[in-house]
């Protein structure tokens, strides 16, 4: 009985610190997968033109970048989150702007 309480113990122990070394950042990847199926959307719709839906891809992976250089060190910190948050939001707010403007793609 004490074998099992121990090595359970010694389970518990190894897998806590694996835990807090994986840094989750679930709100902004929930957000980045919003903003791809927006960019998408607007590509299918016409509401965004080739260049414009590259720009906003392009924008969109040194975003990830950027959390995965965040994520390296193994821990996100505050100031790195809200630095992030940050250009999520610019994004965000780009890809509303470049659907909503004047340009659309070609009619084919």
């Amino acid at each position: 009985m004490l074998k099992k309480f121990a090595a359970a113990a010694l389970m518990l122990s190894l897998a806590v610190p694996a835990f807090a070394q994986s840094p989750n950042t679930p709100g902004l990847d929930k957000r980045e997968a919003n903003m791809e199926k927006r960019i998408e959307q607007g590509k299918a719709s016409g509401a965004l033109n080739e260049k414009e839906a590259a720009r906003l891809e392009k924008r969109e992976a040194k975003l990830k970048m950027a959390e995965e250089r965040a994520k390296a060190d193994g821990e996100v910190t505050p100031q790195e989150r809200k630095r992030l948050n940050k250009k999520a939001d610019r994004l965000s707010r780009d890809i509303k702007r470049e659907k909503h403007d004047k340009q659309t793609a070609p009619k084919e």
